[in-house]
């Protein structure tokens, strides 16, 4: 039988959006009992559950954390993946403090935005017309897909996040277009996504946009309902500039400045891996982390998607392809990307853009079902699936031989399946079929999780915050530790190992101790050489010399002109370091218990980061801080003939000093540490030293024109309801096409 693409009843689109939100649960619970860490790895234990648990103490405090000076270079978290202007991501660092057990408190995020972005999903299928059991289907199946359930939602919190509300975003600006809502929905929804402070959510919410505006003009064969989007989405992306902006005109000082295009195979997914989308057991073939077979079903979408192509009236959906062209022209540009280039600027790894190609097809595929699915039985369509269930076969035995049998079995569970699910779309109805089309996705998530192999990104931190700090040694100040995340041994990876001496990533940040080693994707260059420091915190052999030798301009020594109070040593990497006598005013210091990974100097004077402020260094100059916090200091200065003051903050763009008022031009040691020099016949003055993002005037200015603007839209967009008489929603069961006929635009 066919189905209809009729809008239906309210009560029919909660009941199954109530379905999809429990069958995302349901999934995350199959998972969790596969791999109860599945949600707490890589990225995730390393970089984002403790850099939560440290903004959040900033809130707390009364503090916007925009600047952490000790942190050095991970600390400026304007440029960081911390969204910082996103209330949601705001209201999960205030929380993340009250949680011991970050592993707990991840999944519970985690699932959250799984349930929001299976909702989005949903609300596409029914934007463009597709029945509600559908509709349900493709919202519980994108959160099992496979990169998106081994990826993003595992590791990649701000990839999960942020494609959580641009899939509402997409709904919401193709109801937009199409006169069924106004524009404050899709504004709120792609704000959201534009302010998690990641690239790639940016680049993509503009391609989905660019699509719903191609689609609307090819649909409605008019200009202006597609110009409203493309108003509202320029309105977001103004409002969104002091998340991402800052990030731009600091980029000169990061590892982020080469804007360079180039390819290489990694993570660059050939096109004819799409083929493996339905096989469970898939292993694509593709350059990434375990070699050129992944063991991992990165491209699988939904066991149902390929041969569902066998189910539908072709000749009918060429008719109709105007009112979902957007859904095609988005999926074509997202499978063109996932095969490269290799990195466009900072936007590397093209596999990354797996989850918005499942998106597309799955929307796709449930709209066609819904409006043009044909279950009666024939011969031609019966021998068609198994024509496509066998390509999937020999697609995915061609990329892995060796695991030609347990292909074979995915191959029967899918046909098996599939015949079950037409048989009830023919005998018992749609609604039945969808549920049997759910409920095998869960036994198929499990097997998936359970067999995998365990991740060589994953950390294996420990969970609870209380035994991370009952192992790890109660160190005051601010401490640099000089180690190498590469050569600790998988034996050693526990708390009761390395992980209760060493801090790797932001390990630090859960134990609410001041580390200069921190995680940061971003990085600021010149710092990073002159300690040889990487992403994670990590540090070369030789940073110990560098470390402690003078800076000429100054005749400091860098960890003075940082003012760090200890230096911890991974003994792996400097085994015969102890022997040596400790640097000039430092000490040896015993920590018993912990002397297998590491030893430990500490300044025989005692702290220094709490002494005279931020001040670093002077010459000529006497300099006396008064107050100082994150983001400024004051200090009283004199110099009679001139002079320089050095202080421990890099030089981020974004400073300003003044004397007595009268802006002074900065300057900087080493090319990392902020410096001013003092003109000569100053006497007592007041120097200020001040940070704000670059450009946050202008952009505060840009995003009260976006809000502003998109009042004046949603203020136009009531006053045409009104003047066509028109105070309600199109009415609920008619066919689209006469809904979009009726509906005030």
């Amino acid at each position: 039988m066919s189905t209809g693409a009729e809008s239906e009843p309210l009560r029919d689109r909660l009941r199954w959006g109530a379905i999809t939100a429990v069958g995302v649960i349901v999934g995350y619970v199959v998972v969790l009992l596969a791999d109860a860490r599945h949600f707490y790895t890589d990225d995730t234990e390393a970089q984002y559950a403790p850099m939560w648990i440290a903004l959040g103490n900033r809130l707390r405090d009364g503090n916007f954390p925009w600047l952490i000076p000790h942190e050095w270079m991970a600390g400026n978290y304007t440029i960081e993946e911390a969204g910082l202007y996103n209330p949601p991501q705001l209201l999960i660092h205030l929380l993340a403090p009250s949680f011991d057990n970050l592993a707990v408190y991840a999944t519970i995020v985690k699932l959250v935005f799984s349930i929001i972005a299976g909702l989005g999903v949903y609300r596409i299928c029914l934007a463009y017309g597709a029945r509600t059991p559908w509709a349900a289907v493709a919202g519980v199946a994108f959160p099992l897909s496979g990169w998106y359930l081994f990826f993003d939602e595992a590791s990649w919190v701000t990839c999960h996040t942020a494609t959580a509300w641009m899939v509402h975003a997409w709904a919401s600006s193709v109801r937009y277009a199409r006169g069924r809502s106004g524009p404050i929905p899709t504004f709120v929804f792609l704000y959201l996504a534009l302010t998690v402070q990641y690239a790639f959510p940016a680049v993509e919410s503009a391609l989905i946009i660019a699509a719903v505006i191609v689609g609307e003009i090819i649909h409605q064969q008019r200009w202006a309902p597609a110009l409203r989007v493309a108003a509202v989405a320029a309105l977001a992306a103004l409002a969104s500039l002091p998340a991402n902006l800052p990030g731009i005109l600091s980029s000169q000082v990061t590892w982020r400045g080469n804007a360079r295009i180039h390819n290489d195979p990694f993570l660059t997914v050939p096109w004819s891996e799409s083929l493996n989308a339905s096989l469970p057991t898939t292993t694509p073939a593709f350059t990434a982390w375990w070699g050129h077979v992944q063991p991992l079903p990165m491209v699988y979408i939904a066991w149902f998607l390929i041969p569902a192509l066998a189910f539908i009236d072709w000749r009918k959906a060429v008719h109709s392809a105007r009112d979902f062209s957007g859904i095609g022209l988005f999926a074509i540009a997202a499978l063109m990307w996932t095969a490269g280039p290799g990195a466009i600027g900072p936007l590397r790894w093209p596999a990354r853009v797996l989850p918005m190609l499942a998106i597309a097809l799955l929307v796709l595929v449930c709209v066609l079902l819904s409006r043009h699915g044909v279950f009666t039985a024939s011969r031609n369509r019966i021998i068609g699936a198994a024509a496509l269930i066998g390509l999937l076969f020999v697609r995915s035995a061609s990329a892995a031989p060796d695991l030609t049998l347990r292909h074979v079995y995915a191959v029967a569970a899918v046909a098996v399946v599939g015949a079950a699910v037409v048989w009830a779309a023919r005998t018992r109805g749609i609604a039945l079929a969808c549920v049997l089309t759910i409920a095998a996705m869960f036994p198929i998530a499990f097997t998936q999780v359970k067999t995998a192999p365990m991740t060589p990104m994953s950390y294996n931190f420990p969970e609870r915050r209380s035994t991370m700090r009952e192992a790890f040694p109660d160190f005051d100040g601010v401490t640099l530790q000089l180690a190498d995340r590469a050569i600790i041994a998988p034996e050693d990876k526990s708390v009761e190992g390395a992980y209760g001496s060493l801090a790797i990533g932001n390990y630090a940040k859960a134990l609410e101790l001041d580390y200069v080693n921190a995680y940061t994707p971003i990085g600021f260059h010149t710092f990073a050489g002159l300690l040889c420091m990487s992403w994670d915190g990590s540090t070369c052999a030789d940073a110990y010399r560098r470390v402690f030798a003078q800076e000429p301009s100054t005749g400091r020594t860098v960890v003075d002109l940082m003012k760090v109070d200890r230096v911890v040593l991974h003994r792996a990497q400097y085994p015969d370091v102890r022997a040596q006598p400790a640097p000039e005013g430092w000490q040896w210091v015993d920590y018993p218990g912990h002397e297998r990974f590491i030893w430990v100097l500490e300044r025989t004077g005692g702290l220094l980061s709490t002494v005279n402020g931020d001040i670093a260094d002077t010459r000529g100059v006497t300099a006396k801080s008064v107050s100082r916090d994150d983001t400024s200091s004051i200090i009283r200065v004199s110099s009679s003939s001139g002079g320089r003051v050095v202080f421990n903050r890099l030089n981020w763009p974004g400073y300003e000093i003044t004397l007595n008022g009268a802006a002074l031009p900065h300057t900087e040691v080493a090319q990392s540490f902020l410096a001013v020099d003092i003109p000569a016949g100053t006497k007592d003055a007041e120097l200020v030293v001040s940070w704000t993002p670059p450009g946050f005037t202008g952009e505060v200015s840009a995003a009260l024109v976006g809000v502003a603007g998109t009042a004046l839209l949603q203020l136009a967009y009531q006053r045409q309801r009104r003047r066509s008489g028109d105070e309600t929603p199109p009415s609920e069961g008619k066919p689209v096409t006469e809904q979009l006929e009726t509906a005030s635009v």
